[in-house]
């Protein structure tokens, strides 16, 4: 018997409401797990971003006042 065959003879609010939420019943902590490390390995990837480009910055900073022949402190 097809799952189509299954869904037809059962009412609208067993397809819609109850189905779906037997699912987040059963897998919801799994469900939340995987956008919790989702989330939480974008906000890792835009602090990287982030740190390099401040290391760029200061990096690219530090070279310009360096190579003009001596720099004072008021520079930074």
């Amino acid at each position: 018997m097809a799952a189509r065959e299954i869904f037809a003879g059962l009412p609208g609010w067993v397809k819609w409401i109850a189905i779906p939420a037997l699912v987040l019943l059963v897998f919801g902590g799994t469900i939340l797990a995987a956008i919790g490390a989702l989330v939480g390995l974008l906000f890792k990837l835009l602090l990287l971003v982030a740190l390099v480009g401040g290391l760029i910055y200061v990096v690219r900073r530090f070279m310009a006042s360096s190579s003009t022949g001596g720099s004072s402190r008021g520079d930074w």
